[in-house]
C-alpha cells in the first residue's frame, strides 16, 4: 500500500471547471442541473429524486402544511420507514417517539400523495438500499435525502448528498435545493486486491491513511482499475463511507456494470437503450480535470478493523494499534478499553452486527454466510443479522442463507437500520465490544457505552466464530482460533 498525492490546483482553488484541463463527471452533472445562480455563489439545483424517511421529515411536512403548500413533484419523491422499525418481528413499536415518527410519516405521505414503502410492504427497507434495488437510483441524477449516507447513490454516477430538515421542506415544495459547488477530488484506486480484502477494507484504509477530513468541501470521485472491477454493491459501500472522510458526496462513473444492474428493475427507464446512450457520456475527461488527486495502491492491503471512535482509527489485521498522537487518540483508547501495541486479534468480541446501508445487501449476507456455514458463533457472542430490505431478506431466505445464520447461532431479523445506530431494542450493552459491518464507530453509536469495531462482513463473521478478529485471507496463519465444538 503506497501513497502519493498530486496537487493539480491549490486546495483553495475556485470550484469552476477549467476548459483547458477538461471536465469531471461531477462538473458535467452539476452543469446539467443548475437552475439559477452564478458560479462561485450558491446555485439552485434541480433534484431528480428525493428520498424520505421518518426521522428527518415530520417538521418539513408540517412546514408545507403551515404554508398551505403541496409537494411539487410527488412522482419524484419516495418514502420508506427504516430507522425506527422493529426488527424482532414485533408489530408494535415500544418507544413512543419512534412510534409517533412512523405514524406521522404514514399520515404525511397519504396527505401529500407520496409513494411509501411502509412496515410490511415488500419494498420496505433502509432508504439507501431500496433506492438502487428498486431502480429509483440511476446515473446522471441529483439525489437528496435527509440522511448523511445519501452519498451511497453516487456509486451510480450521480450527485447524491444528505440535506437538513429545512432543505427537505424546500425540496418537497420546489423540487430544487440551494448549494455551493464543492471542489473536486479524485481518488485513484489501483493495484492488486488480495483475496479476502473487500471494498469495505479499501475505504477504511483510505480514511485511516488520509484522515477523516481529507474530503472536506469536496465531491470525491473514486476511479481506477480496482474500482472498475468492483460489483455495484461494493461500489455502494465505497461511496457510502466517503462522507466518513469528510466528503460532501462520493461518485463513481457509470459503466456496463452499472447499466446491467439498473436494467429490469421496477423503476428503471422504459427506454433503456436511450438512457444508456446518455449515461455513457457521463465520465471525467482525465485526472487533470480534478482540483486534486490522491493515489491509493491496494497491493498488499490486508483486512481492516477499527480500534477507536471514528472510522479513521483503524489498522490492518495483524498490525499493532498506534501510539496516541493527540488527546482524541488517548480518549478513544480510554473509551474502548484498548491500548497501543494491541492487535485486532486481541479485541474480545461479544457482539456481532450484520446489516446497515453500508453492508446490508444480499452479497454482504452471502459473504458472511460463507464464513459461518458449518460453524457456530463463539460461546458468549450474540450475533444479529438484519437484512437491508425486505427484498434482500426474501432473496436470502430463498437461497437458504437464513438457515445458515440460524444454525450458526445468529438471530435472523427483519429489515431496518437496527443496531447500526442503536435503534429500538437493537443496542449493544455498555462496555461490550461489537464487530460491526456498519459505517460509524462513534461513542455510544450502537448503545450507551458500546464499543464498535468496523470491518467487512466476512471479517465480522469470523470474529463472531472465534470471539476475536482473525486474518481471513486464505494464506493467513490464524492462531488462536477455536473449533465449532469449543464455540458451542
Amino acid at each position: 500500500m503506497t501513497s502519493t498525492e498530486h496537487r493539480i490546483h491549490p486546495a483553495q482553488a475556485a470550484p469552476t471547471a477549467d476548459p483547458d484541463r477538461g471536465r469531471t463527471l461531477f462538473d458535467r452533472l452539476w452543469a446539467e442541473h443548475v437552475v439559477a445562480g452564478e458560479p462561485g455563489e450558491p446555485q439552485l439545483l434541480y433534484v431528480d429524486l428525493h428520498l424520505v424517511h421518518e426521522v428527518t421529515s415530520p417538521q418539513a411536512f408540517q412546514g408545507l402544511r403551515d404554508a398551505g403548500r403541496r409537494v411539487r413533484r410527488p412522482d419524484r419523491t419516495f418514502a420508506t420507514m427504516d430507522h425506527n422499525v422493529p426488527t424482532d418481528g414485533a408489530e408494535e413499536i415500544s418507544d413512543p417517539i419512534a412510534r409517533l415518527q412512523i405514524e406521522t410519516l404514514r399520515r404525511n405521505t397519504e396527505e401529500f400523495g407520496i409513494r411509501l414503502a411502509g412496515m410490511g410492504d415488500e419494498r420496505q427497507g433502509i432508504v439507501h438500499v431500496i433506492g438502487p434495488q428498486l431502480g429509483l437510483t440511476q446515473p446522471g441524477m441529483v439525489i437528496v435525502c435527509g440522511d448523511s449516507h445519501t452519498a451511497t447513490h453516487g456509486a451510480f454516477g450521480s450527485i447524491a448528498f444528505g440535506i437538513g430538515t429545512s432543505e427537505v421542506e424546500h425540496v418537497l415544495a420546489t423540487q430544487t435545493v440551494w448549494q455551493m459547488k464543492p471542489r473536486t477530488l479524485g481518488v485513484h484506486v489501483h493495484g492488486i486486491l488480495s483475496e479476502g480484502v473487500t471494498a469495505k477494507d479499501v475505504i477504511l484504509a483510505i480514511i485511516a491513511r488520509e484522515g477523516t477530513s481529507f474530503g472536506t468541501g469536496c465531491a470525491v470521485e473514486f476511479f481506477g482499475d480496482v474500482i472498475r472491477a468492483l460489483p455495484m454493491e461494493e461500489r455502494m459501500t465505497i461511496c457510502n463511507m466517503a462522507i466518513e472522510g469528510g466528503a460532501k458526496m462520493g461518485l463513481i462513473a457509470p459503466d456496463e456494470t452499472t447499466f446491467a444492474y439498473v436494467a429490469g428493475r421496477e423503476y428503471a427507464p422504459e427506454d433503456m437503450e436511450a438512457a444508456v446512450s446518455h449515461w455513457r457520456t457521463l465520465s471525467t475527461d482525465s485526472p487533470e480535470a480534478f482540483d486534486r488527486v490522491i493515489d491509493f495502491d491496494v497491493t498488499g492491503l490486508a483486512p481492516m478493523v477499527t480500534w477507536g471512535t471514528n472510522p479513521g482509527m483503524a489498522v490492518q489485521v495483524g498490525e499493532e494499534m498506534p501510539d496516541p498522537t493527540g488527546p482524541d487518540d488517548a480518549e478513544a483508547y480510554a473509551y474502548t478499553g484498548l491500548h497501543p501495541g494491541m492487535r485486532p486479534e486481541e479485541i474480545p468480541i461479544t457482539y456481532a452486527f450484520f446489516g446497515s446501508c453500508t453492508n446490508g445487501r444480499l452479497s454482504d449476507l452471502e459473504a458472511a454466510a460463507a464464513v459461518l456455514r458449518g460453524q457456530h458463533v463463539a460461546r458468549g457472542v450474540t450475533a444479529l443479522v438484519v437484512p437491508g430490505s425486505r427484498q434482500v431478506k426474501r432473496a436470502a431466505e430463498a437461497a437458504g442463507l437464513d438457515a445458515v445464520f440460524r444454525e450458526a447461532g445468529c438471530e435472523w431479523r427483519d429489515p431496518g437500520c437496527s443496531a447500526c445506530l442503536g435503534m429500538n431494542a437493537d443496542q449493544i450493552p455498555a462496555g461490550e465490544h461489537c464487530a460491526s459491518t456498519s459505517n460509524r464507530n462513534f461513542k455510544g453509536r450502537q448503545g450507551v457505552g458500546s464499543r464498535t469495531h468496523l470491518a467487512s462482513p466476512a471479517m465480522v463473521a469470523a470474529a463472531a466464530v472465534h470471539g476475536h478478529f482473525i486474518d481471513i485471507r486464505p494464506t493467513a496463519q490464524n492462531f488462536g482460533a477455536v473449533s465449532p465444538q469449543e464455540a458451542r
